[in-house]
């Protein structure tokens, strides 16, 4: 069905607007006239910079959620959190019957290294418009102002899909049903994190000191990219996150190479061939185990093969002419634990090298978990497989005397919070319930626009954080451009995906939720 449809999610959703009327009549011109009238409040938040560790700047952008929020008739307030404030805001249903649904997005963003984008400041949102050769070029933001603006220009700056995109989506769609005079079908609550970016260390005291006021029916979360076909799209889970650092000891000091280069073991040399002890050339985890206990039914693979990735398409988009074969398809590797080395170190590169043997060299690691594979298993596999590489593992750098005992040493450390992973079944109510929602919101004539289902997503969120103490079943409903650049320079959102987030969260606002 969806590969059937894949094509005509592009053209309706991508070349140019939907052409179908939103719940209650609203036209595509009253949608498009909402989302011109949001512009500048989203350039405005957008210039706030939102680094997690910052206090003073997240503190700004608290007070400024805040503000936005009463505007539009919530009840918003913040909740403490280390000097991060997590912002609240309650929108009651005029229905006494209706049910209440928890939306959680985000508005902290990845470290930015200046120099490495094209514009001047980072936080300093510039609109941009690809030309004949692919590459983007500035354009006057008064673009945006025209109620038919073209729905290929993109705004870049930090955060600009990741997330808060979704949060002025949300705010606008709330203006479009005012103007209107349509009342959403749900009570609706909003929680805002301020360190998603940082693996929500806060969350979890938040949310246990909170319970009462985030008490909901159900949780959906806005985050991450829609499917590459345009259309919309429900997913059923998340992987959760690990992170260690391993460093492995060489001598004391830097060794001059020439004096020592065959004598004193070079540290780098021996991280790499851990490394590459740990995974195949294929991409597959080689320590055993590592995969055992993810099974999947005959149900999960037909849902899979369902979704209808044009990989093609996929590993041009990412310049790389083969993928790793961890599992057979995009969507089946995702279902699986990874291990993925985003960073090494050891002595120096380019005009600043020296001729040295390098006393230390350092990997930086990242596990994505699953609800069947979590790092309380995964862990201990790891570090049983490099002691079987013949290395003594430390929680601190060596002393005299464990440098004269052991011939290997390394030590590792967790450097972040754990985050746990979570999984909703894809035939439950609340499923049932947003795939409804988004289908009434893109519904062409008589022609049905089935949305995407995932059972998983490859990326994390703090969804077990919340769900575990609130017991509130999830979705997620990712909303921006899947070339977003998110967490790396020139991030950005196409302003065609800003029209089709609000339409998303028009539908799911304006269904009633009423569980079988």
């Amino acid at each position: 069905m969806i590969k059937a449809l894949a094509g005509v999610g592009l053209l309706l959703l991508v070349t140019r607007p939907v052409a179908a009327a939103l719940p209650g009549g609203i036209e595509d011109a009253a949608l498009r006239q909402a989302a011109v009238a949001s512009f500048p409040e989203y350039l405005d938040l957008l210039a706030l910079p939102n680094e997690s560790s910052r206090t003073a700047d997240m503190a700004a952008n608290a007070d400024w959620l805040v503000k936005a929020f009463e505007k539009r008739g919530f009840r918003a307030s913040q909740f403490e959190n280390h000097g991060k404030p997590v912002v609240f805001a309650d929108y009651p249903s005029h229905s006494a019957k209706a049910k209440t649904v928890l939306f959680y997005m985000h508005f902290d963003g990845q470290p930015v290294i200046p120099g490495q984008w094209m514009q001047a400041n980072p936080w300093g949102p510039v609109v941009k418009r690809r030309g004949p050769d692919g590459a983007f070029a500035e354009v006057d933001r008064a673009l945006l102002l025209d109620p038919k603006f073209d729905p290929e220009l993109r705004v870049f700056a930090r955060s600009a899909s990741d997330d808060k995109a979704p949060i002025m989506m949300l705010l606008a769609s709330l203006d479009l049903l005012k103007q209107t005079a349509i009342s959403p079908a749900v009570h609706l609550k909003v929680i805002l994190d301020s360190e998603e970016e940082v693996n929500s260390p806060g969350i979890g005291a938040v949310i246990a000191a909170h319970k009462p006021e985030l008490a909901a029916d159900a949780l959906v979360i806005i985050d991450g990219p829609t499917h590459p076909s345009g259309l919309p799209t429900v997913v059923f889970g998340n992987r959760g996150l690990s992170t260690f650092r391993l460093t492995v000891f060489g001598a004391r000091s830097p060794l001059h190479s020439g004096h020592y280069g065959n004598y004193s073991p070079n540290p780098a040399q021996r991280l790499a061939v851990l490394l590459a002890s740990m995974k195949g050339d294929d991409g597959r985890v080689t320590i055993p185990g590592y995969y055992d206990r993810t099974k999947l039914s005959d149900a999960d693979l037909a849902s899979l093969r369902e979704v209808g990735d044009d990989e093609v398409a996929l590993r041009k988009r990412l310049g790389i002419a083969e993928a790793d074969h961890v599992a057979g398809s995009y969507q089946e590797d995702l279902q699986y634990p990874s291990l993925n080395v985003r960073g090494l170190a050891s002595g120096a590169v380019g005009e600043k090298v020296t001729g040295v043997v390098p006393s230390t060299a350092t990997a930086e690691i990242d596990i994505r978990t699953t609800t069947e594979a979590d790092a309380a298993y995964l862990l201990p596999l790891v570090r049983h497989h490099i002691e079987a590489q013949g290395y003594h593992i430390l929680d601190h750098d060596p002393t005299d005397e464990e440098r004269a005992l052991y011939p290997k040493l390394i030590r590792f450390t967790l450097t972040q919070p754990l985050q746990l992973a979570a999984r909703q079944e894809m035939e439950s109510p609340i499923g049932q319930w947003a795939t409804s929602a988004l289908a009434s919101a893109f519904q062409v004539g008589a022609k049905p626009v089935t949305p995407v289902r995932l059972r998983l997503m490859g990326a994390t969120l703090p969804t077990h954080e919340i769900v575990a103490p609130l017991q509130q079943p999830f979705v997620l409903v990712p909303v921006v451009n899947g070339d977003n650049n998110q967490h790396s320079y020139d991030e950005n959102l196409r302003m065609g995906n800003y029209l089709t987030g609000m339409r998303s969260i028009i539908g799911l606002i304006t269904t009633p939720f009423a569980p079988r």
